[in-house]
């Protein structure tokens, strides 16, 4: 008999539903991006297939475990900074490792994980072994050989070791796109399976919120990285300026660039022409916000999938992306006839946003044929993971 059919067989006896981990370090709402809304709308909705139970820091005050939604959080460190001025801390991704040796003692029947920040996942695969479960990874983005040297220079070649390595621990594989499915295939090969579940949005959420009376011209949102090029767009704000044509811009999130953001807007002159919020907490703000724009643009270098711009094309907003190849929400705004796909240059950007400002007027969510945005919900997202973890626990 084998070990799948034994233990489908002793869940039947004794009559439990099966008990799903998931663990990351960085958990919605205390830390905002794509990947922690991932893990909160999916988290929430695996509730109706399984017991959740979602291993992390301890972002909350209070006791160690507490349940909300359904979902039981655990937490198994204390609380580490996740960056070191704007590099990822290498200290608290091993210290979050170490940690991880703690499921030993934890009841549960499959073990999905989040790749970021790849050290835990080397942990978890001894975890999973020792107890003879099924380990599943969630990939949301491949960086490579070449971006990790780009990085953290000589010391590139030792963090790519780490995630090639990571990429060939886990039984299963989730990706969060189709592109970065086909990179995590080139270095795992067909030895591990590789289910493609994409990102999803709320689009009765967003088509139920109304535009704030703030409008503006521009709007981005997303965490203030480096690799999300914002400072370019401030530059192609500059640039459009400077050519007549006063664009305003509104920037949404929080990060390590904050400052550095601030400074930029101001020594190039065009501070009070952008918004920059730090201050929204809930996601219907955040639409309502981007439904005031006139266009969204979104200059980020790397990214895995891009839910903001998913969001963005949801709020019937057309969208300027860049053709860098890292940026994989480009294959998103393809989708979008009324969007455009420019060069990763300030110049290229701001000949873009004019040729948006100039052509489209302020946008009519209910007016724009979106279709294709079904195939991206939570519920689909959440029924196709649960395919993965639960059907052969």
């Amino acid at each position: 008999m084998s070990l799948h059919t034994t233990r489908r067989r002793d869940r039947v006896n004794d009559h439990r539903r099966p008990v799903v981990a998931m663990v990351s370090d960085a958990i919605y709402p205390y830390h905002r991006g794509g990947k922690e809304i991932r893990y909160h709308e999916l988290a929430r909705r695996l509730t109706e297939h399984a017991d959740v139970h979602v291993y992390t820091m301890h972002w909350w005050s209070g006791p160690r475990q507490r349940t909300e939604d359904g979902v039981t959080f655990h937490a198994i460190s204390g609380m580490h900074s996740l960056y070191v001025k704007d590099r990822r801390s290498i200290g608290q991704a091993v210290r979050f490792a170490v940690t991880c040796f703690r499921l030993l003692g934890s009841r549960f029947d499959v073990l999905e994980a989040d790749h970021i920040p790849y050290f835990q996942v080397l942990v978890l695969r001894v975890v999973t072994t020792l107890r003879r479960k099924r380990l599943v990874v969630t990939w949301h983005e491949v960086w490579g050989k070449s971006y990790w040297r780009q990085y953290l220079g000589r010391a590139g070649m030792a963090a790519w070791l780490i995630e090639w390595l990571a990429m060939r621990m886990p039984d299963h594989i989730i990706a969060a796109s189709p592109q970065t499915a086909d990179r995590v295939r080139v270095v795992s090969g067909a030895r591990t399976p590789i289910t493609v579940v994409p990102n999803g949005i709320d689009i009765d959420a967003i088509r139920n919120v109304c535009a704030d009376p703030a409008a503006t011209d521009i709007v981005v949102v997303g965490r203030m990285m480096a690799h999300k090029r914002v400072d370019m767009l401030l530059e192609a704000v500059a640039l459009l300026h400077a050519d007549g044509l006063p664009v305003t811009c509104r920037v949404i999130g929080d990060g390590p660039e904050r400052g550095n953001l601030h400074a930029k807007a101001q020594e190039l002159g065009i501070h009070r022409a952008v918004d920059f919020r730090h201050d929204v907490a809930e996601q219907k703000d955040v639409y309502a916000l981007m439904k005031a724009a006139r266009m969204f643009v979104f200059p980020s270098a790397r990214e895995g999938f891009g839910i903001a711009v998913l969001e963005a094309l949801a709020c019937g907003l057309p969208v300027v992306t860049t053709s860098a190849p890292d940026n994989l929400a480009r294959h998103l705004v393809a989708n979008s006839p009324r969007s455009v796909i420019c060069d990763a240059t300030a110049a290229d950007l701001a000949a873009s946003i004019k040729l948006m400002y100039l052509r489209d007027a302020p946008a009519d969510d209910h007016d724009v044929n979106d279709a294709w945005l079904a195939e991206y919900s939570w519920e689909t997202a959440a029924n196709r993971v649960a395919e993965v973890l639960i059907n052969e626990v």
